[in-house]
This record gives C-alpha cells, structure tokens and sequence, in this order.
C-alpha cells in the first residue's frame, strides 16, 4: 500500500457494497478527479483513491456494471479516510466479512470512516456508528429505522460530519461531500472548480435539505424545505408545529412566518396535505385496508380518514379504489390545500 506521506493531499480507500449505488461512487469520485490535477488531466497528484477488496474480482453496481478493485486490504492507516458506498438494502448484509473486518480495523486505527449511500447502514450493521449521528436519503428512512430499532437518521440535510464518522444521503450530494473534504484538505478553489466542471453552480453545505419526496410542494427556503422533509418523515406520528420547530432548532413563530412568507399557508396545513397525498398513494397502489393506511398517516381511525379524504378530494376510500382518479391537490389563490 501507498504511503500517506507519498505526495496527495487526500487520500481515500473506497469499499463497495455488493450492488452498490454508482452514481454516488462515480459523483465522489468525481469531485477527486477533478480537484486532483489542473484543468480536467485527472492525474491523482493532490488526491488519490483506491477501490480495495478482500479478492481482485470485479464488483458490481446496482445497475449492471462492474468496477475492478485496485488493490487487496492491506493498512487502512495508508488512507486518510476508508469509504463504504453502500447500494440496495437488501444487499447490505452481503458484505465480506473480510470488508467489514477491514472497516473495523481502520475504525481501531483512528481513521474516519464515510458512509456513502446507504453505506451508513452497513457502518451502523458493524457496530461502528454508535453514539454518532447519522445520515440517510428520505427514500432510505422508513428502511433503517426497521433495520435498526431505536436509531432515528437525520433525512433532511445531504450529509453530517460527526466527528470521525461522516454520511452522506448519496446521489449527488456525495459530491457535495467530497467537495466539502476536498476544500478542508485541498482548498476551496480546487472543490469550486471540480463542481463547476460538473455542472453545479456550488458547494452545498451539509446541513443544505434534501429535495424530499414528490409531494407538490417545494420551497426554496432551506428550513421549510427541512420542514416539509421533516414531514414526510413523520406522517406516521405528525408532529406539532411546536415539536417540529423544536426539531428544527428555531421558534414556532419563525417557522409560521416562513411557512407563510414561501407558502402562503401555515405548517399544519401543510402536514395535513402531505398525510393525505400519503394516504391517497397507499389507497391507490397497494392492498393495504383504509385502517391500516389510517394508522399509517397519523389518522385515528379509518372513520377519520374517510372524512378528511372525502372533504379534500370528494372521494371516499372505497371509490378511489374502485376507479376514482382524483385530480392531482393544488393551492388555491386564497391559499387553501385544493
């Protein structure tokens, strides 16, 4: 294994999960490339990247291809971070014991470890994110708090830095990531560089939301984005809007004026809107009974449901599932959920 002290100024060991993401593998890797070398040369001379595995075999992605590794596991301590792209959760209990060995000794050695994807899954599965916070895409949420009993991810900011463990929501905010290590050990032109060679007008910071769920609403206010994604976490149990402003570190005041001010209507009737959007979704695409998606909305009942859904789309459960196709909700000009 290289030497840390041979010349780049980051360095970082990748591990792939079986079925990994690419895109979030190829948006980090990326984001090094460019910021390694002058202009778009790729020369790994500022930073370096190896793919390291317990076998020289290739490995493959979610979508199909494969990548070769670089080398075979060897001291993690060669690296000045070990990265765990994670892909499909139904594969993260695949991972080589001789992978998870190997992130357990960089963890022993004092090396940080990222968590790309649902890479932080697969730290979490090794025992290796207990007492940090950790980051998870919205779409992930429900799948690791079912993985993991008690742990609650933080799905609305693109990635958190918590002391020697990093995570990210994977996608494209893996770049941001990458970006946000390259400026700390690189500097900040070489990561403003590498994302406008990407296309992207500018570095994110970690706390920046996530885009969230489709759910026709979107702010362009960073807190009632993290709001509306906070939302959608918690259809099940829908929070205040005094608990939601506590979570979101601000006073409920602030976060009235905010919601008002980018969508004219308050954060009660947007929790309402989403619930119900959720509930129409189960209704229509699933076999799930109208308690079940009752209880799985923050409703009551099944009696509850039916008359909100009834008041807001003019349908009952029973009709949607018989052919109804509601048209899609919209805000009125007098601000009201439609």
């Amino acid at each position: 294994m290289p030497s840390r002290t041979a010349g780049p100024r980051l360095s970082i060991g990748f591990v792939l999960a079986p079925r990994f993401t690419l895109t979030a593998f190829a948006s980090f890797v990326d984001v090094l490339r460019l910021a390694a070398d002058e202009g778009d040369r790729s020369r790994p001379i500022m930073c370096r990247w190896d793919i390291l595995s317990s076998s020289m075999e290739p490995i493959a992605a979610s979508c199909g291809t494969t990548i070769n590794p670089d080398s075979r596991f060897g001291d993690p301590a060669a690296y000045d971070y070990v990265a765990v792209v994670g892909g499909l959760v139904d594969h993260v209990p695949d991972l080589d014991p001789a992978c998870v060995a190997f992130i357990r000794t960089a963890a022993e050695s004092g090396v940080p470890l990222i968590g790309i994807c649902t890479g932080a899954f697969v730290l979490h599965r090794a025992g290796l994110m207990d007492g940090h916070r950790c980051c998870v895409s919205w779409f992930h949420h429900g799948d690791f708090l079912e993985a993991f009993d008690g742990l609650v991810p933080i799905s609305d900011q693109i990635f958190v830095v918590d002391r020697d463990r990093i995570t990210c929501s994977g996608g494209v905010s893996s770049a941001h990531l990458a970006a946000h290590l390259v400026d700390k050990h690189v500097g900040a032109s070489s990561a403003h560089k590498s994302l406008r060679i990407l296309i992207m007008d500018r570095p994110e910071e970690g706390e920046s939301p996530q885009p969230g769920a489709p759910i026709g609403l979107q702010s362009q206010d960073p807190l009632v984005q993290r709001a509306l994604n906070t939302m959608q976490q918690t259809i099940e149990y829908p929070l205040t809007t005094g608990k939601l402003a506590r979570r979101l570190g601000c006073a409920p005041s602030t976060l009235r004026r905010r919601f008002h001010a980018s969508l004219s209507l308050t954060p009660s009737q947007v929790s309402r809107h989403i619930r119900l959007e959720e509930a129409r979704r189960l209704l229509l695409s699933t076999q799930k009974t109208v308690s079940n998606v009752a209880s799985m909305t923050g409703f009551t009942d099944a009696s509850h449901l039916g008359k909100a859904l009834l008041a807001k789309y003019g349908m009952t459960p029973t009709l949607m599932r018989r052919g109804g196709r509601p048209g899609k909700a919209s805000v009125g000009g007098d601000g009201q959920l439609q």
